[in-house]
Parts: C-alpha cells; structure tokens; sequence
C-alpha cells in the first residue's frame, strides 16, 4: 500500500497486484502523509452509517481507509488490488459476504470510473470463509484464501473457484515478534497447490506470502505470483541475477495429489483439523487473532 514503493521501485515495469490487510493497513496509516485519508475518511464513514445500519462507524471507517488506500496504488500497478475483509467475521459466512459486497460498493461510491473487476476479496481460510469465497465467486466477485496453511484448505478453494490462494510461507507471528523463527515453512505446499490446480485445470492460482527472505523467494522461482514485501524488493534490485545459486522448488518432480471433493462440512473439518498434526489449524487461528488485533487498532483511529 506504499505509493513510493511502486515509484522507487516498480519503473519501467510496473507491478503486477497490490497486497493489503489490516497490519498492512494501520501501519501505512501511521505515516504523517496519512492524515488527509484518515481525516477523510471519518465523515463519509459516520454519513454511511444510515446506508449500513447494522455496521458501526468504526467498521466503515477501516474498510473506506483501506479502499482509498488501494485507489491511491492502483493507478501505479496493473492487475488486483486487495482488500481484507474484517478477520472479526472469519467464522461467519454472511457476514463475510456483506462485507466483501460493502467493500466493492465503497470502490465504486469513491471512484465511479474505476474498474471493479480489478477488486479482488482476501477472505481468511476457515470453512465459512470459504463458503462465502463460493458466493461471492458465484455472484462475479474475485476473491483470494488468504492465511492458507494446508492442502485440504487449497483443495477447497480450488473447489469454490477462488481467483488466488495465499500460502503463508512462514507463520504470521514472525511479522511481529522479534527473533521467531519458523521451522516448518509451507514452501512444499505452493508447489504442491500449485501443480494440483495445473494437472486438474483448476482456474485458481497460487500467490504465496509471508516470506522473509531472497532465498525464500527464488525458492519459488516458477510459482504464479509472489507476494513480495518492500524491504525484500529493495534486497531484489540490490542483488544481481548471477548470484542467485538457489535452485528452485518447482525444478523438483513430485507426484501430484488428486484433487478431493470433500462431501460435508464435518468431514472437511476433520481432515483439516488431522492435517500436518494440527499446524495448519494453529497457523490459521493465530493469524485471525492477529488481525483481529489489528482490526481493533485501525478501529480505535477513528476515536
């Protein structure tokens, strides 16, 4: 969501896609070149309360930042910009859903001219986040199942026809506490994910994120996007190509599992829950805690 990036960075090739979620969000909104989008954004924020009656001041005022945000990138980037829904509902399927539909009407109220096909949904990887990916895919919506941490979770968002899945490569805590380290990073299931959607022509394409370093990223080398944060592009473009001498995952044969169409909900849950010894479900329920918090945060400035 930094503006000067895609300048400094993204000539004469543009980027491709915006990233963003509500960490990403408040700390953009820190800066002092902010001021003006939070100011903004408070008024329209309490004048469309009578519009969304059931949806607080507060609430609006978070997801109105984070489209005027993504207005402001996308006219230095071709492709998706992306918006989080609120992580409070990830467990909730109609309320994802309304606020994925409130996020595309607040594009168009902000921007009549602009293109909501570039809008692309993050919506967290629970089963109802999912079945609100479903719906919103349905009704012409694209969307993308963010904090992914294992194949059941790709295999359902293959299913429900998601745009992008974004495989955390490292677990979202190392984002915040200083000195963690995660030993057991999802580098496998991108390729894994990404050679399944490849053999059962599955539209969805695989974006990882949460990487935390050059080599993390070449070890990727081959995947369809890569979701790369400011400070590792800097590194990108002080590294020259020759030096690279990490190979990549994707050089590797591996068989490639079928795809599974899971019958019911409760049996989905229980391979989810069984999968990698129950990682992937601690990944995921750490990784809306977070955003929830920062939720809060983005929140309270409106106060």
């Amino acid at each position: 969501m930094d503006v000067d990036v895609a300048q400094k960075i993204g000539k004469p090739v543009q980027f491709a896609d915006c990233t963003s979620n509500q960490a990403i969000a408040y700390a953009e909104l820190q800066k002092p070149k902010r001021e003006t989008t939070i100011r903004e954004s408070k008024p329209l924020a309490t004048a469309l309360v009578s519009k969304y009656p059931n949806v607080s001041a507060k609430e609006l005022f978070v997801e109105i930042s984070m489209v005027k945000l993504q207005l402001e990138m996308s006219k230095h980037i071709t492709g998706f910009v992306h918006v989080q829904t609120n992580p409070y509902y990830s467990f909730d399927t109609e309320k994802t859903v309304k606020n994925a539909q409130r996020i595309v009407e607040h594009f168009q109220l902000l921007d009549k001219a602009f293109d909501l096909a570039r809008v692309c949904i993050k919506i967290p990887s629970t089963w109802e986040g999912l079945e609100a990916c479903r719906l919103l895919e349905s009704s012409g919506i694209a969307t993308l199942a963010t904090t992914l941490f294992t194949i059941e979770q790709a295999w359902m968002a293959g299913n429900v026809g998601c745009e992008y899945i974004a495989p955390y490569v490292n677990e979202l805590k190392v984002h915040f506490e200083d000195g963690f380290v995660d030993h057991n990073k999802a580098m496998e299931l991108c390729v894994h994910a990404h050679r399944l959607y490849s053999a059962n022509k599955v539209k969805t394409k695989v974006l990882p994120a949460s990487l935390t370093s050059v080599d993390e990223i070449m070890s990727l080398a081959g995947v369809d996007h890569i979701t790369i944060s400011p400070g590792l592009l800097e590194k990108l473009v002080e590294t020259p190509a020759s030096e690279n001498t990490k190979g990549s995952l994707f050089d590797e044969e591996i068989d490639v599992p079928a795809m599974l169409a899971f019958t019911s909900e409760p049996e989905y849950r229980i391979a989810f829950t069984l999968s990698g010894k129950g990682e992937g479900e601690r990944k995921l329920t750490q990784s809306i805690n977070i955003f929830c918090e920062m939720q809060t945060k983005l929140e309270g400035m409106m106060d």
